[in-house]
């Protein structure tokens, strides 16, 4: 895993106290310069964050890969339930393939990576994401098996405000 000013550039980029806040958790669970496990992290470290959270399960075709828990801030982007629904089935619209390139450098690069976005969903235009993807290795500490997300949300007016307030 990169180190020194690689993570600090990374964490430079990282615009909301949210996403500084859950890179920080997933830097201190690493040992020794590899990639934090599932087991490593523990949601009650970070129970501010927990609507907000999500972990997905790496398949080797990435499409494939199953959300295995989704906050329920997600769930209120989404209109609906995505707990246990492929990528592929989400309903990521004419940002599909941003996604897949987030995901694949992800799962694939092992990189964190990390945006913003304005309108997430069709009907979601008001809204503004800044999200991180942080990759999480296998119990053995080979390969990607897991990312660990966050998505936090802001209405327009509200990172509007954020922004003036910040600059």
């Amino acid at each position: 895993m990169a180190t020194g000013s690689v993570n600090i550039a990374f964490r430079a980029q990282l615009v909301v106290p949210e996403q500084r806040q859950l890179y920080d958790y997933w830097l201190s669970r690493s040992e020794q310069g590899a990639l934090p496990t599932r087991d490593q992290i523990n949601p009650a470290h970070i129970p501010r964050l927990l609507p907000f959270i999500s972990l997905i399960d790496v398949e080797h075709a990435l499409e494939a890969s199953r959300v295995r828990l989704a906050g329920t801030r997600l769930r209120d982007v989404f209109d609906r339930e995505i707990t246990g629904l492929k990528i592929d089935d989400l309903d990521l619209g004419p940002k599909r393939d941003y996604w897949m390139t987030a995901y694949r450098h992800t799962a694939v690069d092992g990189k964190p990576t990390q945006g913003i976005v304005r309108g997430p969903r069709v009907n979601k235009e008001h809204l503004v994401q800044y999200w991180v993807r942080l990759p999480l290795a296998g119990r053995d500490g080979s390969g990607i098996r897991m990312i660990l997300g966050l998505d936090y949300f802001l209405s327009g007016l509200e990172d509007e405000q954020r922004q003036a307030s910040a600059g």
